[in-house]
């Protein structure tokens, strides 16, 4: 049986606040399109909020668009979020008291892998991965 084919969309987003739920308004289209629901895309929805949310507050004089990318290959469902900002995100330990700095323990806890790579040019892209199944829980419906 020959592997299933890739699919990928990608767009760029004003760096607004509102993007954030544009994009995620994309990417539910998307994953219906895909026939991708369920737990996976519960979860997906809530990485690219995060992922989106920082790179809106990104702080750069370099750009003022943001990009996202939505890859499904196989069983696996990557998405990207791009900025032009500096430096590299860390996962750290927010005090019960800290308004924020909570958001890369979310998703390390939902993706199934996640990381940064470097963006052409400024910047960095931030990806986590999802894996996908036809098990109960309605992954791929």
């Amino acid at each position: 049986m020959p592997p299933a084919p890739m699919r990928t969309i990608a767009h760029t987003f004003p760096r607004h606040r509102r993007s954030v739920g544009r994009a995620r308004v994309v990417l539910r289209d998307q994953l219906a399109i895909w026939d991708v629901g369920g737990e996976v895309a519960y979860r997906a929805l809530l990485l690219l909020s995060e992922l989106a949310t920082n790179a809106v507050r990104a702080r750069t004089t370099n750009g003022r668009r943001i990009g996202v990318r939505f890859e499904l290959a196989g069983t696996e469902l990557r998405i990207e979020v791009s900025d032009a900002g500096e430096g590299k995100p860390e996962l750290r330990q927010a005090g019960t008291d800290d308004e924020a700095g909570r958001g890369l323990a979310l998703v390390e806890a939902l993706a199934d892998d996640w990381g940064v790579s470097p963006r052409d040019g400024v910047g960095k892209t931030v990806w986590v991965l999802l894996v996908l199944s036809d098990g109960a829980d309605g992954a791929l419906s």
